[in-house]
């Protein structure tokens, strides 16, 4: 009798716990999934908090450098070239040494990611904008419409970002605004085709047809139920292109068509420390470059991790 009772008490727990379960999985919110299997790759997870101490850093570099490298009146050229730990004239510590024109490393690395992350977030949510509107475009209307199209991004993809945006840097000239429009020109192809191909697998699903015989508006069927079934991938190429966008900002200063000297970004400070690499002033480039390459590597990390969680074909 012992045993009956003890063998229906377990029968009733486990029943319990099985119906624990089934109500928190009912419960469980798609938001909630995505953070779950997010948070199971550390390495993405130290690479998000990375990149936000980044944000952070270069949001508030006004407040925790001692020096603003933009104006010339705090820059003294006497503190050219100190080393790492230098104490300057104006009776401060450069802990990262200094250029050759005398600003310190550390103000000088925070500011350069100011320029570099507005110059990626802003030429990305403007190639996103443009790409995804002219994607999901070609996908709708098709016919001549989509093949025009989409010979044009074939055409531009036909030749490298680096050199569309070079070309068109050599023609404008410096500066910030003509550095995000050669930017947004080498990007917005890549969002259009990918936008177009997940628009092409929406476009013939039921609840389009459906959407049409309710008699909705074209622009109401894409943007506001063809566009939402669209964002995992695009999210995914965003995140890799605001990565690329960054590197090539900082290629495109490096090679001395990008921002001037004297609003300098990771580009230029790295230039200006090449000359002295075989000298032993390693720090005047190899410090920006270690910020360029720690910024990029977290974006690409959170990136890769967006695409696998996002992706239900990579699931395991």
């Amino acid at each position: 009798m012992t045993v009956e009772i003890t063998q229906q008490s377990a029968d009733a727990d486990a029943g319990l716990a099985i119906t624990q379960e089934e109500t928190a999985a009912a419960i469980e919110t798609p938001f909630r999934r995505f953070v779950s299997e997010f948070l199971e790759s550390r390495l993405a997870l130290g690479a998000l908090f990375t990149l936000g101490a980044i944000i952070l850093a270069a949001i508030f570099a006004p407040f925790i450098t001692p020096q603003d490298p933009y104006d010339l009146a705090q820059v003294d050229i006497l503190d050219g070239r100190l080393p790492p730990g230098s104490e300057a004239f104006t009776e401060y510590t450069m802990w990262l040494g200094s250029d050759g024109a005398g600003r310190d490393l550390y103000s000088a690395i925070l500011y350069g990611l100011r320029i570099s992350l507005a110059v990626g977030i802003t030429s990305g949510i403007i190639a996103i904008a443009i790409g995804m509107s002219v994607g999901l475009s070609a996908a709708y209307i098709g016919g001549r419409f989509e093949t025009f199209v989409m010979r044009i991004v074939d055409l531009q993809l036909s030749f490298p970002a680096a050199l569309v945006a070079l070309m068109l840097v050599a023609l404008l000239g410096k500066g910030i605004d003509k550095i995000i429009l050669a930017l947004v020109v080498a990007q917005w192809a890549y969002y259009a085709r990918t936008v177009r191909g997940s628009a092409l697998v929406e476009r013939s699903k039921e609840y389009v047809e459906a959407a049409a015989s309710l008699g909705l508006s074209h622009a109401r069927i894409m943007f506001r139920h063809i566009l939402p079934n669209c964002l995992a991938p695009l999210i995914v190429v965003g995140t890799i292109q605001t990565a690329h966008a960054i590197a090539l900002e900082a290629t495109l200063s490096f090679l001395g068509v990008g921002l001037p000297q004297t609003e300098p970004s990771l580009g230029v400070l790295i230039a200006n420390g090449f000359e002295y690499m075989l000298s032993g002033k390693y720090w005047i480039s190899v410090f920006p470059g270690i910020a360029l390459l720690i910024t990029i590597v977290s974006i690409n990390l959170v990136g890769d991790q967006l695409r696998d969680v996002l992706n239900p074909r990579l699931k395991r």
